[in-house]
């Protein structure tokens, strides 16, 4: 059974498929090593590992870094790749090409132009670019996973009608999973869920638990940037207690040296 397909199931179990969005190889392994099921990258994160901004990554080094995590693990990897590799509902079909090829189980397009000025593709033009995706994706030789991204919310843009509307449209075109990042309130979560029929992804709220969104009916938990966010927000606790207080108690909390490397060496030997 090939990835794609082992991905697509595990959008049907009785809870959430639990999705952690590793930023590097290394968190990659180690969280594949704690027992997820699968894995997304996170554009976000890998841009702050990079030292850019969101958004500021080209579409060939993302491919590349797509390419070096879905190599480090067993376990399906989908890629968050932004728009994809252009604008055009064209570029949009080649994007599936460019991630099936780099391994990847699934990828997801979104619907934010890259242009904070005129951030959401037009609605006929945001379907079209779906529409094209999905077909291509029909087209491997492998299942592969198409998650399609109404970005209404991340990008001042707050319209729960429109979003609904998009997210329906997506799903007739041919996505697979459906996902509006930025929605985080119960009563919106339940008419996401409530509007559409295909697996519904959300972006982890802080407010609600994993035994609150398997209640709603919710298919997949996706952490986003957060866990990169978590691992500066560590950093930055750390140097500021240093510099601050000139105190090492930060290190009494950290995971054990050894613990990371016996779980590398283990994985060097397995490659051997």
């Amino acid at each position: 059974m090939d990835k794609g397909k082992i991905f697509r199931l595990l959008h049907g179990g009785a809870s959430p498929l639990l999705m952690p969005n590793p930023f590097d190889i290394g968190t990659a392994k180690y969280l594949a090593s704690l027992g997820f099921k699968a894995m997304a990258t996170t554009s976000a994160g890998f841009a702050f590992s990079r030292g850019l901004p969101d958004g500021d990554v080209t579409f060939d080094a993302m491919i590349q870094h797509c390419r070096e995590m879905a190599a480090a693990t067993d376990i399906p990897l989908s890629g968050d790749l932004e728009k994809g590799k252009g604008d055009s509902a064209d570029s949009a079909g080649e994007t599936i090409f460019a991630a099936d090829a780099a391994g990847l189980a699934g990828c997801s397009i979104e619907d934010f132009s890259g242009d904070e000025s005129n951030p959401i593709y037009e609605f006929s033009h945001a379907v079209e670019r779906i529409t094209a995706a999905a077909e291509a994706a029909r087209a491997l030789k492998n299942d592969f996973v198409l998650t399609a991204r109404a970005e209404n919310f991340l990008h001042g843009k707050p319209d729960l009608d429109d979003t609904i509307k998009r997210l329906q449209a997506f799903e007739k075109a041919g996505a697979d999973v459906l996902f509006a990042p930025g929605i985080s309130d119960r009563e919106s979560i339940q008419k996401l869920r409530s509007a559409v029929s295909k697996p519904l992804s959300v972006l982890a709220p802080a407010t609600l638990s994993v035994r609150e969104l398997t209640s709603m009916g919710i298919n997949r938990i996706s952490l986003g940037s957060r866990l990169s966010t978590a691992a500066f927000t560590a950093v930055r606790d750390a140097a500021r207690e240093l510099l601050d207080h000139g105190t090492f108690e930060f290190t009494k909390s950290g995971m054990p040296f050894t613990d990371l490397q016996d779980l590398f060496l283990s994985d060097k030997t397995e490659e051997a």
